[in-house]
């Protein structure tokens, strides 16, 4: 099938600069901007809302992600091949896709609320900060969106995307691309597709770095040794000319 050549820039070229700025990005910013890289964190200025925000956010995208690796990257014939059907797996698919969604956009919208209505954390907000919410709603919304409108109205098993969509992201990284397969995706999909790119593309230089400094080696860390101040067991011997006393002494 031949590919037109906005099927080779948005499939092919699009796909590869955005992962090109990715790991370009991130790796500058961890060489230059240690200091920044963070969460920037403002709970000191309000907990109450963050409380219930930040634990919505965070756990609803973990799923979303867990769903978006397995649709993604494990192929349909390996699924059918341990005896999961495709009717149970767009079930299982489709409603915990759409609970994780609304959790996680539930959480995004109580920290945007808490962001813009709490006067300490919006004077914290950059201009940076506010372009993520954007491009992060927009990318769980339109994905929400495709889901809605090519899952669950469509009725029956909807549209299969591990036939089109799965594959051609696959084949990106076996350095094949194949764009032809893109050509009749649902639009919903292919702007949730694009969103997603963009967002990738602004990952390195947000706060969204911090996804990166997952505490991997805390269970292998040092014991962190204590010492007794007491002068029983004091390692260091007494500073000559010093003589303690309990009142002070005027000079």
């Amino acid at each position: 099938m031949d590919v037109s050549a906005d099927g080779i820039i948005f499939w092919v070229v699009v796909p590869y600069v955005t992962f090109a700025v990715l790991v370009v990005g991130s790796i500058w910013r961890y060489r230059y901007d240690k200091f920044g890289w963070t969460t920037r964190s403002s709970e000191l200025y309000e907990k109450r809302l963050l409380r219930y925000g930040s634990p919505l956010f965070h756990y609803g995208l973990l799923f979303v992600v867990l769903g978006h690796f397995l649709g993604l990257v494990i192929p349909k014939s390996w699924t059918e091949a341990v005896g999961i059907s495709e009717g149970f797996y767009h079930f299982i698919a489709t409603s915990m896709g759409t609970a994780a969604a609304v959790v996680a956009v539930a959480g995004l919208l109580i920290l945007i609320y808490r962001r813009r209505a709490t006067g300490p954390v919006f004077l914290a907000t950059t201009r940076m900060d506010k372009t993520m919410y954007v491009f992060l709603a927009g990318s769980l919304l339109s994905g929400a969106w495709a889901t809605v409108e090519t899952q669950i109205l469509a009725g029956g098993h909807g549209y299969d995307y591990r036939e089109t969509i799965s594959p051609w992201f696959r084949s990106l990284w076996y350095l094949q691309p194949e764009a032809a397969l893109m050509a009749g995706v649902p639009a919903a999909f292919q702007v949730h597709i694009l969103v997603a790119m963009l967002l990738f593309a602004l990952w390195p230089f947000t706060r969204l770095v911090h996804a990166f400094s997952a505490p991997v080696q805390y269970p292998f860390r040092p014991y962190v040794v204590y010492r007794s101040r007491e002068a029983s067991v004091s390692s260091r011997a007494p500073r000559p000319g010093w003589d303690p006393s309990e009142t002070p002494r005027r000079h």
